[in-house]
């Protein structure tokens, strides 16, 4: 009886394959033994436990992904200017769902703003910190989502009153010459030394704002708050 091939593709057809992938990529190696003998043995055993990580791996994003989608669509449908905070617990759980089920895919971390961000809508701050952190904290250096998190995570301490700490994040943003974020750093920066009666400190940085970005679209907030106090 001629043996038949078994293809790659059919290896991996259904989730429940997934549960003895190992087994099934030593059958695939096997089946294709003749591309592998060159190597020796050893080749061939690496061989199976890479394609049983790589196949896995992808397994997990693709379910992850799916996951996601569903989670942030259910956000989206959710979000509007008559938000009801009990409505986003369901994208909330959806999201953390993401998290515990699918922790090696790829969008498990984007996980983490979304329910972070849910988080301080409900005034959860001391929650919504550490997944920022967190997702800080894996992000390359030059990333531009570093400095949106760290806006994040300034208004989370600004809403906690911890106006110190807030100012040290934003200081952080504006630090930056071509930072993406800087000119509402620089303008929650101001906001925050007024807020704190530090007026000369939010007049320098607003004409720092008026001469650095002539073109910039909040250009007309700066000076606005510049005439209101021009000694």
């Amino acid at each position: 009886m001629v043996r038949q091939k078994v293809t790659r593709k059919e290896l991996l057809k259904s989730p429940d394959e997934f549960l003895t992938v190992s087994a099934k990529a030593v059958a695939f190696v096997r089946e294709h033994a003749g591309y592998f003998t060159y190597a020796g043995v050893a080749v061939v055993a690496a061989l199976a436990i890479y394609f049983g990580i790589h196949t896995y791996l992808n397994y997990v994003d693709r379910r992850g992904q799916n996951a996601y989608n569903e989670a942030y669509n259910a956000l989206i449908k959710n979000m509007g200017s008559k938000t009801n905070l009990d409505d986003l617990k369901g994208p909330e759980g959806l999201f953390q769902k993401v998290i515990d089920d699918y922790g090696r895919s790829e969008v498990s971390r984007l996980a983490k703003p979304q329910i972070a961000y849910l988080r301080f809508l409900d005034k959860r701050y001391d929650e919504a910190i550490p997944l920022y952190e967190a997702f800080l904290k894996g992000l390359p250096e030059k990333s531009p989502y570093r400095s949106l998190t760290r806006l994040s995570l300034a208004a989370c301490y600004e809403e906690k009153g911890d106006h110190k700490k807030a100012v040290e994040i934003l200081k952080e943003v504006t630090s930056g010459k071509e930072d993406l974020f800087k000119e509402q750093a620089m303008l929650s920066l101001a906001r925050l030394y007024r807020l704190t009666n530090q007026a000369e400190l939010a007049k320098g940085v607003l004409r720092e704002f008026v001469d650095t970005f002539k073109s910039s679209p909040f250009l007309a907030i700066a000076k606005a708050h510049l005439d209101k106090d021009p000694s």
